[in-house]
């Protein structure tokens, strides 16, 4: 995986986990509220129906009350307590029943089939004592109880919330119930809109978490892009300018070879040529062929003066053989013959350890450094230091000279000037080191700093 790869899935990765997070935490905060309102709901629906339950035995005892508090318990006056009771009802499943309190059905307009009977052992699906729990709440003073029931309108058990009291004088259990199926209908249809807003939640969660993603990989891939695109004109200026830099080499080098040493061979060529002719003659002209070959011999050891000369500035044995320092050194003492301008250099530390390529690189710089300051400086005196840092972990290479100086940012980016500022700029950011350039009036430093291996440090 590349580097730019990496940093998009890094930048990806967090994003998903803290919406996935965050997801969660919605849907955790989502189900524990949609319970809490499902439970708030549940318990004012039930107080509901439970004070209308109440109100509905209310109205019941006071329908049968002038008969109960008449103190008469035959069969006439109880049989018309029953009949009145047996017309009351609400709702397509709202209706009064009547047990004693041995567990028999006296009265059940819906069910006449109980009537007669003792439901004292009657049970429901789960096992539970139905008539039993009624009557015992009846004898408790009255009071809401659950319990399972046929529903008439589907004839089938469901779960009922019923209501009863005693009626004393007779030692009867006078109740009604609401089913409450249709409250667990009501409930769940609730349930069910809560889990659809849920799901609609975490649904919009994950299309932002999708749509994030893709803008973060489209951002990731547009900047890989542009960094190609910019990466690319980079390269190829670089191209260029290598090109650039090799031609002028090769021009240089062409003219060394034929201003210098392609002359002095010609010259060479004739004196010899005149010598042999001179050979062939009298004393006096062998004696001037004698002198012709000597000046020839001398010409011949300046034209090897300058093939060393040439051989050293494409690459200097002495830099390979005795280091850096040595090579530098050897710069100066050239420098200070070739153009009459002193040229001092000062080794501080150790700073051997650098690489074959860093050593290239600062030996360059100092050259170039040089050339600029033969060029164009004026300067009296040049000042070539090369110490390893106090913190031991770079070489520092320091060319300083008291010309006139130049505005070092302007040059840097002028597209016709500050070659040798960028060729050196650049040579450093290819061993990752760092060029400082300060000038002013007083003169011009020029400060290269390569990284030791870390083999070379010291702990």
């Amino acid at each position: 995986m590349k580097l730019r790869q990496k940093v998009i899935f890094l930048a990806i990765t967090p994003l998903i986990l803290a919406l996935c997070t965050i997801a969660l935490f919605v849907r955790h905060q989502a189900i524990t509220l949609a319970q809490q309102q499902r439970d708030t709901i549940q318990q004012a629906y039930l107080a509901s129906k439970e004070a209308e339950l109440k109100h509905y035995v209310d109205l019941a005892t006071r329908a049968v009350a002038h008969l109960a508090d008449s103190g008469k318990r035959d069969q006439a006056t109880l049989d018309e307590a029953k009949r009145i009771l047996s017309t009351l009802s609400y709702g397509d499943d709202g209706y009064f029943f009547v047990y004693d309190f041995q567990g028999n059905s006296l009265m059940h307009p819906r069910q006449p089939e109980l009537v007669g009977r003792n439901l004292w052992e009657m049970r429901d699906v789960n096992g539970e004592p139905t008539i039993q729990r009624l009557l015992a709440r009846a004898r408790a003073g009255g009071g809401l109880q659950r319990y399972i029931w046929a529903k008439p309108s589907i004839s089938k058990p469901a779960p009922k919330l019923g209501y009863v009291v005693p009626l004393e004088n007779w030692g009867w259990m006078l109740g009604t119930g609401i089913y409450l199926d249709d409250v667990d209908a009501a409930l769940a249809k609730i349930d069910a809109q809560q889990s659809r807003n849920i799901q609609g939640t975490l649904l919009w969660i994950a299309v932002l978490a999708i749509v994030s993603a893709l803008v973060v990989a489209i951002s990731g891939l547009a900047l890989n892009i542009s960094e190609l695109r910019v990466a690319d004109a980079k390269l190829k200026v670089l191209a260029q300018r290598v090109v650039e830099s090799q031609e002028q080499e090769r021009a240089r080098l062409s003219r060394d070879l034929h201003d210098g040493i392609s002359q002095w061979l010609v010259s060479i060529k004739l004196q010899i040529e005149a010598g042999v002719i001179r050979l062939g003659g009298d004393a006096a002209q062998q004696h001037k062929a004698r002198a012709s070959f000597e000046h020839t011999a001398a010409q011949l050891n300046d034209v090897l003066g300058e093939v060393r000369r040439i051989s050293h500035n494409l690459r200097p044995a002495i830099l390979d053989d005795l280091g850096l320092a040595a090579a530098l050194d050897h710069l100066a003492h050239e420098a200070t013959q070739n153009s009459a301008l002193p040229v001092r250099f000062m080794a501080r530390g150790v700073t051997d350890g650098l690489p074959d390529v860093a050593n290239t690189v600062l030996f360059r710089i100092a050259q170039e450094a040089l050339t600029n300051i033969e060029r164009h400086a004026g300067a009296r005196q040049v000042e070539i230091t090369l110490a390893r840092t106090d913190d031991e972990r770079s070489v520092t290479l320091t060319i300083a000279d008291d010309g006139a100086g130049f505005d070092a940012a302007s040059v840097a980016i002028h597209p016709k000037r500050g070659i040798g500022l960028r060729n050196m700029m650049e040579r450093m950011d290819a061993i990752g080191g760092q060029l400082a350039i300060t000038s002013s009036a007083a003169g011009t430093s020029v400060q290269a700093s390569a990284p030791l291996p870390p083999t070379t440090t010291r702990s």
